[in-house]
């Protein structure tokens, strides 16, 4: 067997000679599950445009592995803003669900078979449900809102670079970078302890963006051997800086694994393990001073493992040749968070992918 090693210190040559991890045919297993980003390279001179649209779900809180009831927060979690005019001794108000809609817009080219450029653009809806107690102590509710926020996320751009490649072996180093394109100062009307509706700016999970350049580092391995393929990837975020409030969301390390087996060309059934690491915030934003869990940059963050699994469809002829259509949906089974915050309960990512 014949191996190669592509870098850009080996230059296009090498490249050019050899067997290739890239079959002359079309499989659906040719991509990672849907949920997973720059998981692959193009040859030289190829373009594809991607679109994905992810839908996460959150209900009830949890700090650490324990879950906490409404009533259990407002009576037994301390406010860190009690002392500020206005604010009581203890929490007095809790989120219940959240809902997180992401449309992600992406774009790769190959200039070269050693080098895949990619950007990808994101707009970003979110919607939260609490409820109010009433001012002081107690259990007496005062009533619930809802906050919405939504507009344009961070924007990802960076670089796939491969480094080595043969007929079943395929690993990549990927360079990312974030750059802080969504709002960080979305407000919105609350319903207070006190009985008033003022209108606020909204705690750290309903802002759209970091406020942050955050460079994104990882590796990328994948494998194929007859109907069946396998990879796994492992990316950072490293914030640089705070924002321009004054705080700067915490690093984060994500590690994922899968495999697949497809049984026709085009289609293919994948199962898949994700752990997700992601630290406190480190500063406050001046103007979230608010008796509620998401505004205390403590309550953010955490560790939690999800398995997922997904179905791959591409079109091998016609019209539908190089077209990709895939699901993936994912549930928690660890979750040990930094609390008391909501707790992630489905995640569900739809994507379609088009070559040239």
């Amino acid at each position: 067997m014949h191996y190669k090693l592509t870098a850009p210190l080996v230059g296009a040559a090498l490249v050019a000679t050899g067997a290739s991890a890239h079959d002359s045919g079309i499989r659906a297993d040719g991509h990672a599950p849907i949920g997973v980003m720059g998981d692959h390279m193009h040859e030289a001179g190829e373009v594809m445009f991607s679109y994905r649209y992810m839908n996460m779900q959150m209900e009830g809180s949890r700090d650490g592995t324990d879950e906490l009831s409404p009533e259990t927060i407002v009576t037994t979690v301390a406010n860190p803003f009690f002392g500020t005019p206005g604010q009581p001794p203890t929490l007095r108000v809790v989120p219940t669900e959240m809902t997180m809609q992401m449309h992600m817009f992406g774009m790769m080219y190959a200039p070269t078979d050693w080098l895949t450029l990619m950007a990808m653009a994101s707009y970003v809806d979110k919607s939260m449900d609490h409820i109010t107690f009433q001012g002081g102590m107690g259990t007496t509710v005062l009533g619930g809102f809802t906050t919405e926020s939504s507009g344009f996320g961070d924007t990802r751009v960076g670089g796939l670079i491969g480094l080595y490649d043969d007929e079943i072996h395929h690993v990549h180093f990927n360079a990312g970078l974030s750059i802080p394109t969504g709002s960080i100062t979305e407000d919105d009307d609350v319903l207070a302890p006190t009985g008033d509706r003022p209108t606020l700016r909204l705690p750290y999970p309903m802002q759209l963006g970091s406020g942050t350049v955050d460079l994104m580092p990882g590796m990328t391995y994948t494998g194929k051997s007859g109907k069946f393929g396998w990879g796994a990837q492992a990316i950072g975020t490293v914030r640089l800086g705070r924002n321009s409030e004054s705080y700067s969301l915490g690093d984060g390390f994500e590690a994922t694994a899968w495999g697949s087996y497809s049984p026709w060309p085009w289609i293919s059934f994948s199962g898949r393990v994700k752990g997700s690491s992601l630290g406190q915030i480190d500063g406050q934003d001046p103007l979230i001073v608010a008796p509620v869990q998401t505004a205390d940059p403590d309550n953010q963050g955490g560790q939690q493992i999800f398995m997922l699994g997904g179905i791959n469809l591409v079109g091998q002829e016609g019209f539908l040749r190089n077209q990709r259509l895939a699901v993936e949906v994912g549930l928690p089974v660890y979750r040990d968070l930094n609390g008391p915050q909501l707790e992630t309960d489905l995640v569900v990512t739809v994507g379609y992918q088009i070559a040239f």
